[in-house]
């Protein structure tokens, strides 16, 4: 029987600016240039987020004067890289290993271009041997925190004895722009906040067990997530269709991913989600038949750091873990594709 690649350790980081959702409505008010009743009509998109707080990795001024893409993308690779680092010695720490110890890197991100890529770049800050092997993972927006992680299991079973860093960062903020007055860009400033993760995962060790992983892409769905890009940096692409498709389209696709590997709703005892935003988690609850309010740490991570894209599924799913490590969870998160990734993971 093939050994099961387990998560060992988990850890989460984020920067030193926390901003207040408050102090985000005022900033607003006075960049969006709108009419009296439209501002009014946009500060409800603000209260109807979700969120009380969110971090960045530059502060609150930074964003009242324009930037453009090449500031921001020196930005996004000195900060993530930084991030990268400290959640991974976080995460080394808590299962007693060193970076020679590791054999593989997964790095995931979306919000910036690094050529070298991040995991490149991670190396010559740390110990890492030099024959290591590594998987830069672009692209996939938020769906990526999901399919990164099964991308590292994937790895990790493909050599039971060997020991895989998965390693996620986004910077959602920097793509703040002020040029771009358009309901996509307005709810991205309502929603987005910047964090990191890293996980060790391998097939020798304590930890859940990752079952099962896999993803659905559907037809003719292209333009219902993703990024522009501009001169002043990625401008967001969102459908107004998102709860909608998770509502009527989400569990369709997690039957028959589960059905692939033998399983059903039955058969899972806790449901892990990217929140995406509050209209997305109660879409979410619909379409896995839970009762409204049950996805509690998904709302606490989207109020207390907003959404942090790919990142943030590993932030609910730290939480999940502290509060209830046994069982058989399922987790998901969607992204551009538009992608849904699945991973089961099994604690006894």
């Amino acid at each position: 029987m093939t050994s099961r690649p387990r998560l060992l350790g988990l850890a989460t980081v984020v920067p030193p600016y926390r901003l207040n959702q408050s102090d985000v409505v005022a900033r607003a008010e006075r960049l969006f240039d709108r009419g009296a009743s439209e501002i009014e009509r946009m500060m409800a998109v603000y209260d109807n987020a979700g969120i009380d707080s969110r971090y960045s990795c530059v502060p609150l001024e930074w964003y009242e004067q324009p930037h453009g893409w090449a500031e921001k993308n020196r930005l996004f690779l000195t900060h993530a890289v930084d991030l990268l680092e400290r959640a991974t010695a976080d995460a080394l720490a808590k299962t007693g290993l060193e970076a020679a110890d590791i054999d593989g890197i997964v790095a995931v991100s979306t919000t910036g271009i690094a050529t070298p890529s991040l995991d490149a770049l991670l190396m010559e800050r740390m110990g890492f041997r030099r024959d290591v092997w590594r998987l830069p993972v672009f692209g996939l927006g938020c769906a990526g925190g999901v399919l990164g992680l099964a991308r590292a299991a994937a790895m990790a079973q493909a050599a039971p004895g060997q020991k895989v860093l998965y390693v996620v960062v986004e910077l959602c903020a920097l793509t703040f722009r002020r040029s771009d007055q358009s309901k996509s860009n307005i709810i991205a400033t309502a929603l987005f906040g910047d964090g990191a993760a890293a996980a060790i995962v391998g097939c020798e060790g304590n930890g859940p067990e990752m079952a099962a992983w896999g993803e659905h892409c559907w037809p003719h769905s292209l333009d219902i997530m993703g990024w522009q890009v501009t001169d002043d940096g990625l401008g967001v692409i969102f459908s107004r269709n998102i709860p909608s498709l998770v509502r009527c389209d989400l569990r369709a696709a997690a039957e028959s991913f589960l059905g692939r590997h033998g399983l059903g709703f039955a058969d899972i005892g806790g449901f892990v989600c990217h929140p995406g935003g509050a209209k997305v988690i109660e879409a979410l609850e619909e379409a896995f038949g839970l009762a409204p309010g049950a996805m509690n740490h998904g709302r606490d991570v989207l109020r207390e750091f907003g959404n942090m894209s790919a990142a943030t599924i590993m932030f609910v799913l730290q939480r999940t873990l502290a509060a209830a490590a046994d069982g058989r969870k399922l987790l998901s998160a969607l992204g551009p594709g538009f992608t849904a990734g699945f991973l089961v993971l099994e604690a006894a």
